[in-house]
């Protein structure tokens, strides 16, 4: 993909912009908010500060302006992660509620394709407790995160 001067466009432009990522972030928060197992992984009540930290990461991630790193640093994912519990079950139940939101976008396919195949990534990469430390039942099936 390239704009009319022949310069490649970021995904954060093909997508929209920052009304995209916004749109995106506060959808998948709103579902966060409803699951009271992966609502236990946030320290804090209020979700604003996780909403645009990850806002803003993703954002820059994907090409727009790099806020994150001006207010935050670099990124550091894993480090950043690493005090929460974070098994499977938690993966599985946030790649659900980011599919949820992602799927309302609506966006052209290739480009659903290229975020959610980074999120799935980044999700499986944070995961920090061994499926035998995790809490709860083995074997949930199917979490409806296979993309629509």
């Amino acid at each position: 993909m390239s704009n009319d001067r022949g310069r490649p466009v970021s995904l954060y432009e093909a997508v929209g912009g920052e009304e995209t990522f916004t749109r995106l972030v506060r959808r998948f928060y709103q579902e966060v908010a409803d699951d009271p197992v992966l609502l236990a992984v946030y320290p804090a009540k209020d979700l604003g500060p996780a909403e645009e930290h990850l806002r803003l990461f993703l954002i820059q991630y994907w090409g727009g302006p790099a806020t994150y790193n001006e207010l935050r640093g670099h990124p550091r994912l894993r480090m950043r992660h690493v005090r929460f519990h974070i098994g499977e079950t938690e993966r599985d139940r946030w790649l659900k509620h980011m599919r949820t939101a992602l799927d309302e976008l609506d966006l052209d396919p290739a480009l659903d394709a290229q975020l959610w195949d980074y999120l799935v990534m980044a999700a499986h990469s944070l995961v920090n407790v061994a499926p035998q430390d995790a809490p709860g039942p083995a074997g949930r099936g199917d979490l409806g995160i296979t993309p629509a």
